[in-house]
This record gives C-alpha cells, sequence and structure tokens, in this order.
C-alpha cells in the first residue's frame, strides 16, 4: 500500500517540498508519495485533517493553528509556537510538532552563523516566527527582540509564550537541547533576555542587532515592502528572510545593498524537512530513512535546486 503524505496550505503551487521528500522516499526504497494539498478555505483544510487520510503532512501558511488544533498530542515545540508544521498519523493518532525553529538555526549555524552572546531581532508575531525565536533562544543569544507591526500584539504574543515556557519548565522535567552547545529549556527560561517592540518603536534595537529574521509572508506577493525602514540595515548584520522561491524580496535587496550578509528560506525549507525525516523515522521506525543529517540535506537541496554547499 502507498503511504500519502502532503505539503498543506494555500497556495502551496510554488513549494519545492514533493521534490524533496520524494527523493529521500525512492532512495530509501519506500512506497510513499507526498504531494500538494492547495486548499483554498479554512473549511476545506479543517475537513481534510479531519479525515486524517495520510501518514503525515507538513503545514504551511495559514493553516498552522488548524493543523495543532487537529493533533491528539502537541510537541512542546508545537504548543510554545501556538502552530504545527508537521502532522503525523501514528495509528490513528495525530501528533504535531514545529520544525521551522530547529530547521532555520540549524541552517544559519550549518553556514557560519552563531548566536552566541548575539543580540537577535525577530520580526513577526505567527507560529513560524515563535518557532524561531524559541530555537534561536536555545542557541545561546544575549537577548532576542520579537518585533511587528503592533506593539501590543508583539507583547501579548511573547508575554503568553514566556508564560508557557516558564509553566512547561515547572511542571516537568528539563528539556534537553536539540544540539550541543545549545540551552536547555530551563537554561533559555533564566538567562535569555526576552522583549518586544514594534518596528516603529524598535528602530534603535534594529539597527543595533547582529542578526535580524524576517519570519512574516512579506515578499511572497509583488510590491511587498519590507518589515521595517531598510535604512536601519548596516554591513555588520546578518540578515535571513524565510521567503524564498518569489524573486528577490525588498529586504533581501536592501540587505544585499547595505553589505549585509544574506541568506534566504530556501536553506531553512531544507533544514526543516531534514527534522521531519527524523521524526517519521522515529515514528515509523523505517531504518531506510536513518541516513545522516549532512548526507539528508545535501540530496534535499539538490532535488529542490537549491544551491546550498555546508
Amino acid at each position: 500500500m502507498t503511504e500519502k503524505l502532503y505539503v498543506l496550505g494555500h497556495p502551496v503551487g510554488h513549494s519545492k517540498s514533493p521534490a524533496m521528500y520524494n527523493a529521500v522516499y525512492e532512495k530509501a526504497g519506500l512506497n510513499w508519495h507526498y504531494g500538494l494539498m492547495d486548499l483554498p478555505t479554512a473549511a476545506e483544510a479543517e475537513a481534510f485533517l479531519a479525515a486524517r487520510d495520510f501518514l503525515s503532512i507538513n503545514i504551511t501558511t495559514p493553516y498552522k493553528p488548524q493543523a495543532l488544533a487537529a493533533a491528539d498530542s502537541q510537541a512542546a515545540s508545537a504548543r510554545l509556537a501556538h502552530g504545527a508544521n508537521v502532522l503525523v498519523n501514528a495509528n490513528g493518532a495525530l501528533i504535531a510538532y514545529n520544525t521551522d525553529g530547529q530547521g532555520c538555526v540549524a541552517y544559519l549555524e550549518g553556514a557560519g552563523v552563531s548566536f552566541r552572546g548575539k543580540s537577535v531581532v525577530v520580526c513577526g508575531t505567527g507560529p513560524t516566527s515563535l518557532s524561531i525565536l524559541h530555537a534561536v533562544a536555545q542557541a545561546g543569544p544575549a537577548e532576542v527582540i520579537l518585533v511587528g507591526r503592533s506593539k501590543d500584539r508583539a507583547r501579548d504574543v511573547l508575554r503568553i509564550y514566556v508564560d508557557e515556557l516558564g509553566a512547561l519548565v515547572g511542571r516537568t522535567v528539563d528539556m534537553p537541547a536539540f544540539k550541543e552547545g545549545h540551552l536547555s529549556f530551563a537554561e533559555l527560561y533564566d538567562r535569555v533576555n526576552f522583549k518586544y517592540g514594534s518596528y516603529d518603536t524598535s528602530r534603535q534595537a534594529i539597527a543595533g542587532a547582529d542578526i535580524i529574521i524576517d519570519a512574516t509572508p512579506l515578499g511572497m506577493n509583488e510590491g511587498d515592502g519590507a518589515p521595517f525602514d531598510p535604512a536601519l540595515l548596516s554591513a555588520r548584520q546578518t540578515v535571513f528572510d524565510v521567503v524564498y522561491g518569489h524573486g528577490e524580496t525588498a529586504l533581501a535587496h536592501a540587505a544585499r545593498a547595505a553589505g549585509c550578509a544574506f541568506l534566504d528560506g530556501a536553506g531553512m525549507l531544507v533544514g526543516q524537512a531534514v527534522v521531519t525525516v527524523g521524526i517519521l523515522r522515529d515514528i515509523t521506525g523505517e531504518e531506510a530513512l536513518g541516513m545522516p543529517e549532512d548526507e539528508l540535506f545535501s540530496l534535499m537541496a539538490a532535488a529542490a535546486g537549491f544551491d546550498l554547499a555546508r
């Protein structure tokens, strides 16, 4: 029997996920097929989730909150992000994860970016932003600043994240870091300085940041501007934009013009996919998926047509 796997979202026609995952499943000799599930409305997405006719799905904009709500159990990564980008069907029970942050940080660190002791700005207040904020915090920065269009919204989102993180730390055995040299949940809760603001009120923080991560969808549509005033950028900064495959975004153009080190979301897509394959290996017990992470990254990047030498 062919196992069915999908990427759920709208729009997803540009997605490289089918090419990446099918390359892995073909090499592993598995009768699994990964396809697109482009559903324009929330009602259609919720009906698809309720049917549970899949082994696993990846979820992109705008259905990460619906995917979380459909799950029977939630990993801390999905709970803290308030959205899931991976659902795995384990004998009829849906388990939710969010691999965006882990994939983002793994890719950036593989590209030579160090978060240790740095000031990091994360743009956006949705599930992708929160997943990245959490993974960045585990990488040991001095401070992480969440910024959005509304200062009140950023404050509320960050307060909920910190409160929920504290509750997890207080009632469970400390959750270790995914990677050696990173912080556990308790360590990041105690050590990392979390701040918030808006694009207008946080101009000094944006200009002073070592690393800026734009986790908003700006750039997916023609005419989208940068989330903040690009005049704040300087050559000493590293800028990362989660958007890929839509031409040069306004932020990418501004960052390159300012002399920043710039990376786009292609590497994060591959990085989170590598994490997802590991989750599927662990849940299904398919030993054929136990390829080294560097091999998986190279295979999936090549299948997507990305030039991402590590």
